[in-house]
């Protein structure tokens, strides 16, 4: 759906460039929703990169952490949101909620059915890559490029 695929081109992106350490996962975690609840379980730290109603302009770019996660997807731009909002709610109930969690948001152009990303949103790319790898450096962790 057009800019909603924002947080895949971000993953995408890193694993194709980058080495990561053992402990860090690149996730793709599409529309899973609660099937993802069992790979929350012993996270110490959550990053997610996705398009998020922030009532900006289209490429306005957020960064929120802990409670303000859930909040942000009262709003929700599109059906995986639901799922997500879903699985913080869930793993809060049964105490497996990553203790530090980081969501990186950029506002969508379009949600329209499509795979290409809005040149707004698209223009964001590296500064969501970038955001990700900058939460890592701020936890101790090191990404290598791969070239």
């Amino acid at each position: 759906m057009t800019d909603d695929g924002i947080g895949v081109r971000v993953v995408q992106r890193l694993a194709a460039e980058y080495a990561f350490p053992p402990g860090v996962t690149i996730l793709d975690g599409g529309t899973l929703g609660l099937d993802l609840l069992p790979r929350l379980e012993g996270v110490e730290r959550l990053v997610i990169v996705d398009a998020v109603e922030t009532g900006g302009p289209p490429g306005t770019m957020v960064r929120m952490t802990g409670e303000e996660i859930p909040a942000i997807f009262e709003t929700r731009l599109s059906p995986h949101q639901m799922g997500l909002k879903d699985l913080l709610a869930v793993s809060s109930l049964l105490g497996v909620t990553p203790p530090e969690m980081v969501l990186l948001g950029v506002q969508p152009a379009s949600i329209e059915m499509g795979t290409d990303l809005s040149p707004a949103v698209e223009a964001r790319l590296d500064a969501l890559a970038g955001g990700v790898l900058r939460e890592l450096e701020r936890w101790g962790v090191s990404a290598r490029p791969i070239w």
